[in-house]
This record gives C-alpha cells, structure tokens and sequence, in this order.
C-alpha cells in the first residue's frame, strides 16, 4: 500500500535516462520507484505462505507442497530480477563518466529495465497467484481456518490472474487484488495468533516408556 501511494505521488518515470537522473536526484525515492518496498513486501508475504503451509501440511500435504514450492520459485524470480541496486550503481557512475560511456550506461540500464519487467516478473507473478489459488481451494476444503479467509483468498487469487504488467485491466486488477489480499493477511493473523496463545488447555504428550537398553 505505501509503495502504490508513492508511485501515486511520484509516478515512476518512463526511460533509463529518467531513472538515472531521479538516482542521482534522490537516491531513495529512485530505489523506492524500482518497488524495493514491494521486493520487502515479498519477503513478508513469503512468511505468510509459509505459515498457511505448515497450518495444511497435515490436512492436504500435495497441494501445500505444491504451493509452497511455487511461491519459492516465484519469489527467487522476482528478487533476482528487481534492478534498484544495479541502477543506483549505474546512475553514479552515469554522473561522472563521458560520452561513449554513458551511452554503454545507459545500454545496460535498458537490459535491467527489460529484465524487470520481462520474463522473471511474469513468472513471479503468475507462480503466486497459481499458489494462492490452490492455498484458496485447500482452506476452504479442510477448514483449517475460517470460510471467511478462503473466499477472500479466492477472490486475491483469481485478481492476480492477469499480470499487472498487462496494460490497464492488469493494472487494475492488481490495485483492486490489493484489498481482499489486505483482508486476507489480518484473518490470517488473527487467527493463527489466537492458535497460538489462545485461552485452553495446550495437548499434552502421552508419557513414553524407556527404550530398551542395547
């Protein structure tokens, strides 16, 4: 939500040639314009896949492995993809260097550029929301959690169905996902946190007898 409020503000710009100059302008705006809060978001929300995994392991071990695997995949995608630190680099180099090499600068800004938004981020975008559809299916099958949390799972996931990248109505989409994915994440909180430290005797292990010495 913040990083969309900040290209609300500051819309990122359009051409390498503008990024370097916001680089050099304001380093932490520019960064900010390549989503790296959206990379740390990503990293938040891996935890969360991570503990619908672990809640379905027992219920529906298949389809949590399933997803679990393809948000990794779609992740490491993502991450290694996202070019803010490379195009800080090059923007300070870009500042001092002379013709013929910024030119080269700006060649390698525009491979970062068609990098990030290119294959990787489709790939990113299109493994999560096949995770997040099955993670729907697989709670509102077992009911390890409320209804309430995989119907606005299924609504986040068939959302992300077009990438944000595919021109106005995946634009759209991906804002408008933003708000059951919101809700999503607070059911889940909650609920886990009420598993967790809720009131009621904790299950207790059967006392075991001692093995028989070798």
């Amino acid at each position: 939500m913040v990083q969309v409020g900040v290209f609300a503000l500051h819309p990122p710009p359009g051409t390498v040639e503008e990024f370097l100059a916001l680089m050099q302008a304001s380093p932490v705006l520019g960064v900010v314009s390549l989503d790296l809060l959206y990379g740390v978001n990503n990293v938040l929300v891996a935890l969360v896949y991570l503990a619908l995994v672990v809640l379905l392991w027992a219920r529906a071990r298949s389809t949590a492995a399933v997803a679990g695997l393809l948000v990794v995949l779609g992740m490491a995608a993502y991450l290694a993809s996202n070019p803010a630190v490379e195009m800080l680099l090059l923007a300070r180099r870009h500042g001092s260097a002379d013709g013929a090499t910024q030119e080269a600068l700006l060649a390698a800004g525009e491979v970062l550029l068609a990098g990030w938004r290119g294959t990787a981020f489709l790939t990113y975008y299109v493994l999560n929301a096949v995770a997040l559809l099955l993670v729907a299916g697989a709670l509102l099958r077992t009911r390890v959690l409320s209804r309430a949390t995989g119907w606005w799972a299924l609504a986040a996931g068939l959302l992300m169905v077009v990438p944000s990248t595919f021109g106005t109505v995946g634009l759209v989409m991906s804002v408008l996902s933003l708000l059951p994915w919101c809700v999503l994440c607070v059911l889940v909180a909650l609920q886990l946190l009420a598993r967790a430290g809720g009131p009621g005797p904790r299950p207790s292990r059967a006392p075991q007898a001692d093995a028989p010495a070798r």
